[in-house]
C-alpha cells in the first residue's frame, strides 16, 4: 500500500461508506440509476423511513448523492447518484470481490473443521 498508519486515510473513507445501508443504497443508485424515495425504500427491506432520510443525507452532505425536488403536489423526490460519487464504483466492487471470497472461505474452513 506505501502508507504510513499516521498519514493513512482509510478511516475518512469508511466514515462515509460505513453502515449496514450505505453501500447497498450506493449499489442501487450505480446500477438502477435516479430513483425516488419509495422507490428505493422498496428495494432495501428492512430499512426504516428515518434510517433511509439519515443515510441519503448523509451521502447527500458528502457529494455523492444528489436530492432533486420537483415542485409539484405531491412533493416529487429523486435521488442519484453524483459524477464525483461515481468515483466509488471500483471500490465498492472490490469490496464485493473480496466479501464474497471472505464468504468462501469462511465456508471452505467450516466444512474442513466438520472433516
Amino acid at each position: 500500500m506505501g502508507k504510513t498508519p499516521e498519514h493513512c486515510r482509510v478511516e475518512d473513507a469508511l466514515s462515509i461508506l460505513v453502515g449496514k445501508w450505505k453501500p447497498i443504497i450506493l449499489l442501487h443508485l450505480l446500477q438502477e440509476g435516479t430513483k425516488r424515495f419509495s422507490e428505493l425504500k422498496r428495494s432495501l427491506p428492512g430499512i426504516t423511513q428515518k434510517m433511509l432520510t439519515k443515510q441519503l443525507r448523509e451521502l447527500e452532505d458528502e457529494d455523492i448523492v444528489e436530492r432533486v425536488v420537483y415542485p409539484q403536489v405531491p412533493p416529487k423526490v429523486e435521488y442519484s447518484i453524483t459524477e464525483y460519487g461515481r468515483s466509488l464504483e471500483p471500490i465498492l466492487e472490490a469490496m464485493h470481490e473480496w466479501g464474497m471470497k471472505h464468504t468462501l472461505h469462511k465456508q471452505q474452513k467450516q466444512k474442513s473443521k466438520l472433516l
